[in-house]
């Protein structure tokens, strides 16, 4: 999962070839000196974190890295890693860090460019033989650089059920249902995020190295930059050690109602060994310094070596498809961007005339942000231990201008307005839903009739079957909805109107669907799916379901 991402937002259609994207002409403004020194820097940026820390109170925690001219100005936990309890947050503290982790997946086939190994236009089948996709004339062209790009075609999330919620499915399984799964946009038209083909890009790190994805990670990557406390991988991450997730539940809705802890542990909500490549990494603010400084100074390490080449560096950061255009800043949004576009596991954008390198991340229970300057050689990392968007939006805008010495704007009154807006539009929409199910229509068969085995073509099995739980009062009977892959997802199947009913699943970190029949003669044949909450992570990509009734 990624910060909340907007579906279609401005997205242009012009045609992109294999080494760049059109874009707006941007002349990026020369940076005047900064005099500021580094501790100016440290307690501003210090300071800003505590203000946000105090405009939402019940976050439990955040940790801060923050990177100039190659050293480390500020490395810091704040708050608790577990709400309630006196364990503080502090520099060690390790937290999940989800699609930041995705430069890393970027960077380890940088080195493997730099050995000879592979080829950033090279098809995937030179090094994945067999490998294919939905649309044949994809599975044969697309690239290494493709798959690192979110261009290759996919809608937004697509897949991502395959492994989200925690799933049973392996790497391997996971990566042969991806030949099943819709393509529904011109090859290098569009740009869609999906965590699916960075599924691909580890795979060809893996084949290509012999080494898993994880071993490859934490022996050229960690042990080489001195990331002696991070770990590839959210089983390997020590409950003790990390910062534990957190979360609205509800009611009425996920990302409603009060913040609560989701889980005793990362993995419980995050066991993303089947996509690690698109987001297993867990990370502390003081080994995450490091990772910056080496992405800062173009992949060299502290000792002088190179990590990767300047010109993998380079290619990393070089633009493959746009994001969103826009006429730049207004009032209203004073940080848009002329031209967001993406790279390799990074996105590139301008903001206040300068060049921006950033990337997001979102797992169950906490979220993160990476904002490089490369102009100024400054750079940091907020990593959360919650969902809540608007505080990740308001440190991330203000670091972002006190690293560019440009304070002018207040984020935490501009999120709180955004915010405060946002809770009113969810709570009216979750009554509406509630009103419609109160009113809706019954089912025009008997439940029994829209038991059995239903079948979509990439996920695989959803079993319907009647069930019967508790006793007198307490007596509930109905139809009980199993995702066969996905142990969180199951619960009830109650009507909603008409051919159309709803889960109520009982683990209230997981999102709810709208299922909708379609009946022909007079029977069930196939269904569609759909999140219930205005609010839902892309990732609950049930959109993309087609189910069909096997039994």
């Amino acid at each position: 999962m990624s910060i909340r991402l907007s579906r279609r937002a401005a997205l242009i259609s012009t045609a992109v070839a294999a080494g760049g994207a059109a874009l707006p002409n941007l002349a990026w403004a020369q940076t005047s000196p900064d005099t500021r020194s580094d501790e100016e820097i440290a307690a501003a940026a210090d300071a800003w974190v505590q203000r946000c820390m105090a405009a939402w109170p019940d976050q439990p925690a955040v940790s801060l890295a923050l990177v100039r001219d190659g050293k480390t100005v500020l490395a810091k936990g704040y708050g608790v890693r577990r709400q309630g309890k006196a364990e503080p947050a502090d520099e060690h503290t390790l937290f999940a860090i989800a699609s930041n982790s995705k430069n890393v997946t970027a960077a380890c086939l940088a080195i493997l460019v730099d050995e000879g190994k592979v080829k950033w236009d090279e098809p995937i089948r030179t090094y994945l033989p067999g490998f294919t996709l939905s649309d044949p004339m994809v599975g044969e062209r697309i690239t290494v650089r493709d798959t690192l790009s979110h261009r290759a075609g996919f809608g937004l999330g697509a897949g991502d059920l395959l492994f989200w919620p925690n799933s049973d499915r392996t790497r391997a399984e996971v990566l042969a249902q991806a030949a099943f799964v819709p393509i529904e946009d011109g090859f290098r038209e569009d740009y869609h995020y999906c965590n699916l083909m960075f599924v691909v890009a580890g795979a060809v790190i893996e084949k290509v190295s012999g080494l898993s994805w994880e071993d490859f990670v934490q022996t050229r990557i960690f042990d080489r930059v001195g990331m002696s406390e991070s770990v590839p991988l959210a089983r390997l991450a020590d409950p003790k050690k990390s910062a534990l997730p957190h979360g609205r539940v509800g009611p009425p809705l996920r990302y409603q109602g009060p913040m609560t802890r989701i889980a005793d542990s990362i993995v419980e909500v995050w066991n993303w060994d089947s996509a690690a490549a698109a987001g297993g990494i867990c990370a502390s603010a003081h080994d995450w310094a490091k990772w910056i400084a080496v992405r800062l100074n173009d992949g060299k390490l502290a000792d002088g070596s190179r990590l990767f080449s300047e010109a993998a560096a380079r290619e990393m950061v070089k633009p493959n498809i746009v994001v969103s255009s826009s006429n730049g800043p207004t009032a209203e949004l004073p940080n848009r961007a002329v031209a967001s576009t993406y790279a390799m596991g990074l996105q590139v954008q301008d903001y206040r005339g300068e060049r921006l390198i950033t990337h997001g991340g979102g797992s169950p229970g906490g979220i993160s942000a990476t904002v490089l300057i490369p102009g100024r050689k400054i750079g940091f990392s907020v990593f959360t231990n919650a969902e809540e968007s608007f505080l990740l939006r308001a440190l991330r805008s203000g670091l972002s201008d006190i690293a560019m010495n440009k304070v002018d704007v207040d984020w935490i009154a501009d999120s709180k307005k955004r915010e405060a807006e946002g809770i009113e539009k969810s709570l009216k929409a979750a009554a509406e839903i509630d009103a419609k199910q109160a009113a809706g229509a019954a089912p025009s068969l008997p439940l029994e009739a829209y038991a059995g085995t239903w079948r979509d073509p990439w996920y695989g099995d959803i079993v319907i079957a009647p069930k019967t739980e508790g006793r007198g009062r307490n007596r509930k009977t109905g139809l009980w909805l199993r995702f066969t892959h996905t142990p969180a997802l199951q619960g009830w199947l109650e009507p909603y109107d008409g051919e159309t009913f709803r889960t109520r699943f009982p683990d209230k970190r997981e999102e709810d669907a709208f299922v909708t029949f379609k009946l022909e003669n007079g029977q069930p044949v196939t269904a569609t799916l759909k999140g219930v909450s205005p609010d839902i992570d892309f990732s609950y990509d049930y959109q993309d379901l087609k189910l069909t009734r096997m039994t």
